[in-house]
């Protein structure tokens, strides 16, 4: 697939194929009704021709309550059981929003073995693309159920920019509680916006806070860096948002932070050339 620039924001509506993540804290809990105006911005998107994946955490933190458990567990085993039955409520849910569209998803579960292993690889790459041009929409998490503490992607941000790249996406679209990215935690004094970040900018000074304040995911501002520029160097251009701005950031509005991408876009990489390390 012969790939779309994305320079500026502004031009994400124009862009051929999107991959946008969205966080535990987004939609699970007592933010389990935002599924629905995050379906509605990804379906307008969808009609418009552009081609969506959507990276969606919140398996086992939508499974917490089910498993009668006040809290993320800790335990490897725990957090597993709570993922299978958190993952089939996340797409039942999903669905159930979909269908008011017309839109079927199709769920892929990736783990950190499946991009490392060129076989592997190259299967969800072929997957992804013949769900694409089927017009079905990808739903891709981790496969917690079967993913280990010592090789797993270690938070959805760092999965999003590898199926960025695996997909060959014009765009990336990082979603979570807070409206853009800050020069300290937005909540302290003097905190100021950063709304773009030129391609190799090491945004010297700036301090990132820990993961969000919900307790249920396990990613932040940093980890959103992180992945942010994994996907600009490989040519993908990347807005940092909230989820509640995601209809305005599809649509190219003036929100959030813009990563600038590499203006040599890196076509997808050979099968297993990418290395994703083990989590802390």
């Amino acid at each position: 697939m012969t790939r779309t620039a994305v320079l500026v924001r502004e031009g994400i509506p124009r862009a051929r194929r999107v991959v946008v993540k969205v966080g535990s804290s987004s939609i699970s809990g007592d933010n389990a009704h935002q599924i629905a105006p995050l379906v509605d911005a990804l379906a307008t998107a969808h009609a418009a021709g552009t081609e969506i994946i959507l990276v969606s955490s919140g398996a086992i933190a939508t499974g917490i309550p089910f498993l009668q458990l006040e809290a993320r567990p800790h335990d490897l085993a725990t957090q597993q059981a709570a993922a299978a039955v958190g993952q089939n409520v996340l797409i039942f849910r999903y669905q159930n929003s979909l269908d008011r569209y017309g839109i079927v998803a199709g769920q892929v579960l990736l783990t950190a073995g499946d991009l490392e292993n060129p076989t592997h690889r190259s299967n969800a790459q072929r997957a992804m693309d013949r769900l694409l041009g089927l017009r079905i929409l990808p739903i891709v998490n981790e496969n917690d159920t079967v993913a280990t503490h010592e090789i797993r992607f270690g938070d959805n941000d760092r999965l999003a920019a590898l199926v960025s790249q695996l997909v060959g996406a014009d765009a990336l679209v990082l979603l979570s509680d807070v409206d853009a990215l800050y020069t300290r935690p937005p909540q302290e004094p003097g905190a100021v916006k950063i709304t773009d970040v030129p391609l190799g900018d090491d945004l010297a000074g700036v301090t990132f806070g820990s993961a969000g304040a919900a307790g249920v995911g396990t990613g932040g501002a940093a980890t959103k860096v992180s992945a942010a520029r994994l996907a600009a160097a490989s040519g993908t251009a990347v807005l940092v948002t909230s989820t509640s701005l995601v209809a305005e950031a599809l649509a190219g509005a003036a929100v959030g932070t813009f990563f600038e991408p590499s203006p040599v876009p890196t076509e997808r990489l050979p099968t297993g050339a990418i290395a994703v390390p083990t989590a802390d």
